[in-house]
This record gives C-alpha cells, structure tokens and sequence, in this order.
C-alpha cells in the first residue's frame, strides 16, 4: 500500500478542486482528521495495516466534497474504489475503508474499532482550544450552503450537537471529553447573554412604544380640543365621524370615538391580529381620556390655521401611534375587512368614507367649514406620512452603465455608499435587437438629499448611464448614511 503517494496526489486534488464555499470541509481538516486518526490508532495500539487503511479512510472520507456536499460519503466510497486499486490496495481493504467512510454519515453509525476511531478523528475539534475557529468555518460553510440561516440557529445548532454527542473511544472520551465540556459551557453562556440581551431589548421596544404612543395621544388630543372642537372643523375616518355625531347631537366626543372604534378593534383582532387590537383599544382609551379631562382652548380663530396646524398635531399623534404598532383611528380596518368581500380598492372605500363625511358636515355647517377640514384631513395626511415614514425619505437608485467599475469606485469610495451588483446584459435597440453584452446593474440606497450629488458624480463619469430611482418606505441595516462625528 502506497500510501504516502497517494496522500500527496489527494492532498493536493483537494487543495484545487474543492469549491472556494468550503470553509469547513477542506484539505486542512482532512489533514486533522488524519492526524488525529494516527494518533489514536497509535494508542490503540493497531496495527501497521490497520493505521494505514485508518489514515487512508481519514484522507478520502471527504473527497465526495469535489463532487457534490450532498451524499458526499457515497461519493466518497465511489472514488476510494476507484482510485485505491492503482496504490497496491486489494479488493477487501479497499471494502474496509469504504466502511469507514459510509460509519461518519451522521447520525454516525460505526461497526468496528477502526470505524469508531475515525469518527472521533472526524469531530475531535468538538474538544480542542481550536474548536470556536474551526465551527465558525462550519458555521460560514453553512449559511452559503443555506443549511442554517441566522447565527441564533447556528448557536442552538451547536448546543443541541455538543449536548448530545459522545466519544465511542476511550481516548477521545478522555482527552477530548474535558475539552468539549469547557466548549459547551462557554456556548451555554454565550446562549444566556444573547436571551438576556434579547430580554433587555424586547423591554426597551416596549417602552419606546408605550411612549410614542402616550405622546401621540397627547397630540392628537391637543389637536381636537385646541384647534378641531372649538372652531367646530371635522376630519376624514372615524375621528371625524364621532366630530359630527359631538358636533350635531352633543354627544361626549371621547366616548363616541371609542364606541365607533370598538367594533373596529374587534375586526382587528381577527383581521390583523391581537396585538394589534389590544394597543389600539389601549389608545383608543387613552384619546377617550385625555379629552375627558381636557377642556377646550381656542389656540387660534384664524380657519387658515386651525385647518393647517390642527392637521398637523392630529396627523402627528396619529403617526406616532401608528409607529407604537397600532392604530388610533380605525378607518383602515374598516378598509381591509370591506376590500376583501368587494370589488373595491382599499382607497377608494376609505375615499368613499370620507365623501359622505364631509358631505354631512357641509350640509350642516356650510360648504366652508367642509372645505377648510378637507384641508384639515389633508394636512393630516400628509403629516402621517413624514412621521410613519421619515421626514428624511430613503430612495433606491439603479445605474446601468458601461464605465460601472468606476461608478462603483465613486460611491463607495467619495459618498461611502453601500452597493449591491446585479450581472445583468444591456443593448437590445430599436434596429439592433441582436446587439448586446453583459453589465453590471448597480443598486444604492441614498437620501433623497443626495440624489442630485449622485446624479452629478454619474454624469461625471458617463453621461450615457441609465440611472432611475424609486422611493422606499422604510430602510435600515447596512450603509445607508454615515454616522456624524463629534
């Protein structure tokens, strides 16, 4: 048996042909394991045959890896037979060592002392000072292989793996069992930190929420008692059918408001969800009792800008509550429980609302007080926006051009953008459809206050790039905008 020979021609095989994604499974652990297989076989004791053939399976046990990292054991086998006979192996000691490589399959399944030490050898890191370098190559191994997707399931993978494995020799029980103890209570502990972080933060979300919700019914209470009920102006939902029902029979406007919500909150439990509906009651209520206990205050006579800035501290509260995770006014749940049994778009339905809404109010009190609370609504509105969504809105910007290596130097290098590339093929003109050739799509995420900088450094460099941009609603993670310095 050849065997330094043949640990030369499949130590350097691996080394080339490999894919570049195993960060893990490579020549340097198959070199471990063969290491750590010599030296337990020593131990034990075998034979001069015996380590070889051991040695042997610890080098190709994971040669099926050049093929594919499914079944790789199989295909293991595969190549030991067919590439032992030319280093002086027989038929039954090629047969010995593809048993050996067929007992690491996990679950591993060894049936002789050989295939038992070999599997120790395949996982002895589990219990060396190496083992955090080693797994985080398993770990990055497995996300490409989309195998885990979060580095919390890798952390409970682990756990759940070390906990329930165990050593099948005496030797690796004894010199790597301390060793992979010591792993494991170091991995409990970093579990306890990551439960107790999460703890910590899901108590700091819950109090951001509960105040941005308190302070957005404060708003909003400001807005109905300091500029809508005084000057008797309306809004567009629910809001401003519980200003016409106060309005036209007297009725207390806090109670109104939470009766027409409750039905409301009720389809939100089973439309939305019971979170959902538990904070909108929680403030709906509160709304209900800040106006109890708030009089009335004429901020201002002036209809211009009780319509402007009543919109603005109404749309405001509403905002800030909408950004808590719920809702204060429950026209929206009125939307999506109609959408789904008509015809109808989910603006048209609450349009339709808001129709009849401000119909009434003009029929009752004049066509201008409809008028300045349509302003009012749309004032509202607007403010919603800019509160839910951000005052400083993000917008993704697509460049296709044919100097792209430059542009993408420029703006991760000059505006410290974050990219993403896409291959894509441009061409394909009028006249010349048959034309066209590979580029790179380049995609940022900027402020819109940005926008005209990018556009000028793009112009720069390629007055012929493609460039489009598009707004997002919401962004965050990756490299969206420096941090200022101090």
């Amino acid at each position: 048996m050849q065997f330094e020979e043949l640990q030369a021609n499949i130590m350097d095989k691996l080394a080339k042909r490999l894919p570049a994604y195993l960060s893990y499974h490579n020549a340097s652990h198959t070199a471990k394991v063969v290491a750590a297989a010599a030296e337990m076989g020593e131990a034990e004791r075998l034979s001069e045959e015996e380590i070889i053939l051991l040695k042997t399976a610890a080098l190709l046990h994971d040669v099926g890896f050049m093929q594919n990292h499914e079944n790789h054991e199989e295909l293991s086998c595969k190549y030991a037979q067919k590439i032992l006979p030319d280093f002086g192996f027989s038929d039954t000691q090629i047969q010995q060592v593809g048993n050996m490589i067929l007992a690491t399959r996990m679950p591993q399944a060894p049936h002789n002392t050989l295939a038992e030490i070999l599997c120790d050898a395949d996982l002895y890191y589990l219990g060396t000072d190496a083992y955090a370098e080693d797994a985080d190559g398993l770990k990055q191994e497995m996300l490409k292989l989309g195998q885990i997707q979060t580095d919390t399931d890798w952390l409970h993978l682990q756990i759940k793996f070390l906990s329930e494995h165990k050593y099948f020799t005496s030797y690796a029980t004894v010199h790597q069992g301390g060793g992979k103890q010591k792993n494991l209570e170091r991995l409990l502990q970093e579990q306890q930190m990551v439960t107790q972080k999460g703890s910590h933060r899901k108590e700091l979300v819950i109090l951001e929420d509960a105040a941005l919700m308190i302070v957005g019914v404060l708003f909003a209470a400001i807005a109905l008692k300091g500029f809508l009920v005084p000057n008797h102006f309306f809004d567009g939902g629910v809001t401003g059918m519980s200003l016409l029902i106060h309005e036209i029979w007297h009725f207390n406007l806090g109670i109104a408001l939470f009766m027409l919500n409750l039905p409301l909150i009720m389809t939100g439990y089973f439309s939305v969800g019971s979170r959902f509906a538990i904070r909108m009651a929680i403030a709906v209520a509160l709304l209900g009792v800040a106006l109890h206990f708030l009089p009335e205050f004429a901020l201002t006579a002036d209809k211009l800008l009780i319509s402007i800035f009543g919109g603005v501290f109404l749309g405001t509260g509403v905002g800030l509550v909408m950004r808590s995770g719920t809702a204060l006014d429950g026209i929206e749940v009125i939307a999506l429980y109609t959408v789904k049994r008509t015809s109808f778009t989910i603006v048209e339905i609450i349009l339709g609302i808001n129709v009849m809404i401000f119909s009434i109010a003009a029929f009752k009190f004049g066509i201008e007080t409809a008028l300045y609370s349509i302003l009012t609504y749309f004032t509202a509105t607007r403010c919603i926006d800019y509160v839910v969504e951000g005052i400083q809105a993000y917008t993704g910007v697509t460049i296709i051009s044919a100097k792209s290596e430059v542009i993408k130097y420029q703006l991760v290098n000059k505006m410290g953008k974050g990219i993403t590339v896409y291959r894509g093929e441009r061409g394909f003109l009028p006249g010349k459809f048959e034309i066209s050739n590979d580029c790179d799509i380049i995609f940022t995420v900027i402020t819109r206050l940005e926008l005209r900088r990018l556009k000028n450094l793009v112009a720069e460099i390629d007055p012929q790039a493609f460039v489009f941009a598009n707004t997002i609603k919401e962004a965050s993670g990756g490299v969206i905008k420096r941090k200022q310095g101090h």
